[in-house]
């Protein structure tokens, strides 16, 4: 895979993972599942995304996995793409969640208009560790494709854990080279303020005007 420099797309940590353990996509389709089956909360991340949203918003699901945030707020009312690199993934989330458009393609090769499907969205959802899976070269490039895919004033929720090797101060720096303002920086899905010792991060973002 290249980027539009010509440089090579590093692989992704989630599907390196998935080349040394060809069963790791099957068996976390199936604890998403079983997490299902048991009734365990597994919309938290929707639920503030939706609070973010206007009713009936264009959302892209990057990095959606088997489809549980996604299907989450489609069922909400919203038009939901999901996008995410590893196709088991995606076929669990077509086959479990059908209604929203389910993609599979690399996010730092995110270019949604060459697939015939219009942007910007009004908001981008990055949860379940994402970005950490994402290999350490292309994060900052993520983070662009996100700015390229989102509306002027549309918003970008990005949740993950700070101690899987992309720390919170690296993640803001991207973040800000890609042209995002920092709204709110949460240690939870559910608002909780993010400090010194928060071990997880939920950066609401927003894209910064020209003019600034």
């Amino acid at each position: 895979m290249w980027l539009d420099n010509g440089t090579v797309v590093e692989t992704s940590l989630w599907m390196q993972k998935v080349a040394e353990n060809p069963g790791h996509s099957d068996w976390y389709i199936e604890r998403m599942r079983g997490l299902a089956r048991a009734g365990d909360d597994l919309a938290g991340e929707a639920r503030l995304v939706d609070a973010l949203a206007p009713r009936g918003a264009r959302i892209l699901d990057a990095g959606c996995g088997p489809g549980r945030v996604g299907a989450a707020l489609a069922a909400a009312g919203h038009d939901v793409v999901g996008v995410d690199v590893d196709p088991a993934l995606i076929a669990a989330a077509e086959q479990d969640y059908p209604g929203p458009q389910w993609l599979v393609g690399d996010l730092a090769e995110l270019d949604l208009p060459a697939r015939e499907i219009p942007a910007p969205f009004d908001v981008i959802v990055c949860a379940g560790n994402v970005m950490p899976f994402a290999a350490p070269s292309t994060r900052g490039t993520v983070l662009r494709r996100f700015r390229d895919h989102v509306a002027p004033d549309g918003r970008v929720a990005v949740g993950f854990g700070t101690d899987r090797g992309y720390s919170a101060d690296d993640f803001f720096a991207d973040s800000a080279e890609a042209g995002f303002d920092t709204d709110h920086a949460l240690s939870t899905w559910d608002l909780r303020p993010f400090g010194p010792e928060s071990a997880f991060l939920v950066a609401v973002l927003s894209p910064r005007s020209a003019a600034a």
